[in-house]
């Protein structure tokens, strides 16, 4: 398989600086390994500051005729882009699989979700529109326009690395705006395929640039230089301040997605079964590995036994393996820290009083399996109920009351997104706009798709991506006042 995705051209290994496929200045290269099997699947150039500075004045010099292009020609190659990924979708897939871990389900969906951003945004350049505001005064015409920022520093993780930047890139590219690149070393292969595809559809050299290496030398070359206008960084809360802070210096516009600490709420009126299968798609997808990911579920009094068993049973028939296999539903974690970190929460849990219902321990496939754990009596000590997860574990806490669930919901300092089921009506308008949070599933445990804007409030970012919301994170607005008519 991995010799055919080759074969294909999919998989490269150098940057993309400028149209052209390039190694480090030095020749340095880091490995990349299979999360399943530990085992090697290649190198990638490992680069640093002055790969990434080139990279800029490519996309600084392409910026000008990129940005004078029409929307129906900007629009024209996106769509382009789009067919080409719908038709690669298998190769891309397993791509996808080999790098991230992923079952080959989840691999297809997100490859299937980064063609749906590409298209969206496509249809979008045709909406960058202005408007004509009355004058105040006699004898003005007052216009407002929408003009693409700039050269863009797109920064992605790994568990979704090709539906991320989808939905950074390709606003980018409507907007008028350039790009420079930077995946995670762990996935950096899903990131360069965005070369392949501006070499496939006839993109100009230096509109989209990847740079993969060193993420401190990189990041701090893309946040130092002035030339670029735009920071979209998605990652944890820490290194997204950090950002920020440096951002500041040359005051760029930033969309900042950074950590979550979800909560799912159930409610004694919940239908159960349907409570259940929420829960399992919003904590257990992509092996608990997701930014949205529900981390802290309070069930109510009335139904927690219940839930918790209906919960720990269905969990426990998961199947655990290598995202190649038959019918597998929860791959690897990422590497052996994210076990580690999951290994530390669970045991913080039992030595506070937890109970483990189901899983709770390394998956007996070794490597960085482990088990999707469902845990009962969980408190607000536990560490579990302050820090995101990132992996295959279920915390239950119990409340009495609607209003002892939603403050302990925005208790904490995040608020990417939230979940709660209930079939009152009233209950569902009322506690939607208490929680404080960027998004919120009503009886629904996936809420991500290209049409609605997704993002969070707090300590869960600024900005926000797709939708017809997100091409305007791309776009400056420029006032004219023209006199004398």
């Amino acid at each position: 398989m991995l010799e055919r995705i080759k074969a294909s051209g999919w998989l490269q290994e150098r940057n993309f600086i400028n149209g052209t496929w390039v190694a480090a200045d030095d020749q340095s290269t880091r490995g990349v390994d299979d999360p399943a099997s530990g085992t090697p699947i290649g190198s990638i150039a490992w680069s640093g500051a002055a790969e990434t500075r080139r990279a800029i004045v490519a996309a600084q010099a392409a910026f000008t005729d990129w940005s004078l292009t029409t929307a129906a020609e900007r629009a024209n190659l996106l769509l382009k882009m789009a067919a080409i990924v719908r038709e690669n979708l298998d190769d891309l897939a397993s791509l996808l699989t080999l790098e991230q871990g992923k079952p080959l389900a989840e691999a297809r969906a997100e490859m299937k979700l980064g063609a749906d951003y590409i298209q969206w945004f496509a249809e979008e350049a045709r909406r960058i529109n202005g408007e004509i505001i009355p004058s105040p005064w006699k004898g003005r015409q007052i216009m407002v326009t929408r003009e693409p920022v700039g050269v863009v520093a797109a920064i992605s993780p790994w568990n979704f690395p090709f539906s991320m930047l989808a939905r950074k890139i390709a606003p980018a590219l409507a907007a008028g705006c350039t790009v420079v690149a930077k995946p995670s070393e762990f996935t950096p292969y899903c990131a360069l395929i965005w070369g392949v595809l501006a070499e496939k559809v006839g993109l100009p050299a230096g509109v989209i640039n990847v740079v993969t290496g060193d993420a401190v030398a990189i990041g701090g070359e893309l946040v130092a230089d002035a030339r670029v206008r735009k920071l979209t960084f998605t990652g944890s809360t820490r290194v997204g301040k950090l950002l920020y802070g440096q951002s500041a210096a040359t005051m760029k516009k930033l969309s900042l997605e950074l950590g979550g600490n979800a909560p799912f709420i159930v409610f004694d009126d919940a239908d159960i079964e349907q409570a259940v299968e929420g829960a399992v798609a919003a904590k257990f997808r992509n092996s608990g590995q997701t930014c949205i990911c529900a981390n802290r579920f309070y069930v109510q009094d009335g139904i927690y036994d219940e839930f918790a068993r209906r919960l720990a049973e269905r969990v426990s028939r998961l199947k655990v393996g290598n995202g190649f296999g038959a019918d597998v539903q929860q791959g690897p974690l990422i590497n052996a820290a994210a076990v580690e970190k999951v290994e530390a929460h669970v045991a913080d849990a039992q030595a506070k009083g937890g109970k483990i219902l189901s899983g709770g321990r390394r998956h007996v496939l070794g490597g960085t399996f482990f088990e999707p754990t469902v845990i009962v009596d969980a408190t607000s000590d536990m560490l579990i109920a302050h820090e995101e997860t990132f992996g295959p574990v279920a915390a239950l806490f119990r409340f009495e009351e609607e209003q002892d669930a939603i403050e302990a919901a925005n208790a904490e300092p995040f608020g990417l997104a939230a979940y709660f089921y209930s079939r009152d009506l009233a209950r569902a308008f009322r506690v939607s706009r208490a929680l404080q949070s960027g998004m919120v599933g009503i009886n629904e445990g996936i809420v991500t798709t290209e049409v609605a804007p997704f993002g969070g409030v707090k300590d869960s970012g600024i900005g926000r991506e797709g939708s017809t919301h997100g091409i305007d994170e791309y776009l400056n607005l420029k006032y004219m006042s023209l006199g004398g008519l």
